[in-house]
C-alpha cells in the first residue's frame, strides 16, 4: 500500500502553526483537533513539528512559564517528510528507526497531507485482514 492510498482514505488536511505561535496555543490546539502533532510553516513552508512530546519537554524544563514561549524554541526542526510514492513498510520502518510518530507527506515541496504511525499500522492491518480473507475464500473453494 502507498502514502497516496492512505490519504484518499483519511484525507489531506494538515493542521498548522506559525513558528511565532506560543506554546499555550499550541496545547489548545492539539488538544481542540484531537491530533498529537503540528505542521509548523513559515510563509508555506514547513519550517518544523510540533508534538504533544515537545509540549511536555518544555513544560517539564522550564515550567509553567514555558506556555508563553514561542513553538520555534521546542519544535523539531530537522523534519523528515514522506512522498505519496513511497509503501507503508518503508514509512513504518522508518519511524520506528527514528523513533518519530509524524511524517509530513510532501510532493514538489508541497505540503499534501500528514500521516501517523496509528494510519500506518491501521493500514497494514487491513492489508494482511483482506490477505486472510482471501486465503480463506480460496481454501474453502479448494
Amino acid at each position: 500500500m502507498l502514502v497516496s492510498q492512505i490519504l484518499k482514505t483519511k484525507g489531506d488536511t494538515v493542521f498548522t502553526v506559525a513558528p511565532t505561535e506560543t506554546i499555550s496555543a499550541v496545547a489548545a490546539l492539539l488538544h481542540s483537533r484531537r491530533v498529537g502533532a503540528l505542521v509548523v510553516l513559515d510563509a508555506e513552508r514547513v519550517v518544523g513539528i510540533v508534538s504533544e512530546r515537545d509540549v511536555v519537554r518544555a513544560m517539564a524544563e522550564v515550567g509553567a512559564a514555558a506556555l508563553g514561549q514561542a513553538v520555534s524554541g521546542v519544535m523539531t526542526r530537522d523534519v523528515l517528510f514522506a512522498q505519496p510514492g513511497e509503501t507503508v513498510d518503508s514509512l513504518l520502518s522508518r519511524m520506528t528507526d527514528r523513533r518519530i510518530r509524524h511524517l509530513p507527506v510532501c510532493q514538489k515541496e508541497r505540503l499534501v497531507g500528514i500521516v501517523s504511525i496509528g494510519d500506518l499500522v491501521k493500514s497494514k492491518i487491513s492489508e494482511v485482514e483482506a490477505e486472510a480473507d482471501g486465503l480463506k475464500a480460496y481454501i474453502a473453494a479448494s
